[in-house]
């Protein structure tokens, strides 16, 4: 993925207002993102821990979607899954995400949800730049890490088009 500037993130958002995307908190460390091992960038907001950002590369331009975490259950100790990556990660480590749809349906209301991992970073835990911890687990696979990612966009782009993005 090539770096992208907070113009470009906040332009590419489609499941909300201007306004809306205007006011986004950005992420803190921008600059130092490691971009060559990111599929999309997904962050949470360090102000209201139940909304979280993801932003992909999509035809020619950018897709970004605004997302809300459910309410994790404290000391629930049950290990999730997440759906992009296969990522174990016990206690809060995978958040039910929930995204508005766009257009006239999100205005009524509705909304598609996906398991994904809360910190967002399925890119780095595919390639093995970052481990889930003792907790957590990558499924062994056959597969190669290409095509690993290459699901993960698959399920990525089923995703947004289920929001009408």
């Amino acid at each position: 993925m090539h770096p992208l500037t907070e113009d470009a993130i906040r332009a590419s958002f489609a499941n909300c207002s201007q306004g809306e995307a205007k006011r986004i908190p950005m992420p803190r460390d921008l600059a130092q993102t490691p971009w060559d091992d990111l599929d999309f960038l997904g962050w949470r907001d360090l102000g209201a821990q139940d909304r979280a950002y993801l932003v992909t590369p999509r035809g020619d331009g950018l897709t970004g979607v605004t997302l809300r975490s459910a309410a994790s259950r404290k000391g629930f100790l049950r290990r999730n899954l997440c759906s992009l990556c296969l990522t174990t990660h016990a206690g809060g480590g995978v958040s039910l995400m929930t995204g508005r749809k766009a257009g006239d349906a999100g205005r009524q209301g509705n909304s598609v949800g996906l398991y994904l991992c809360s910190d967002l970073a399925c890119s780095l835990y595919i390639r093995g730049v970052k481990s889930p911890g003792a907790a957590g687990d990558r499924l062994e696979e056959t597969l190669k890490v290409e095509e690993q990612v290459g699901r993960m966009a698959g399920k990525l782009e089923e995703f947004l088009a289920r929001l009408g993005v």
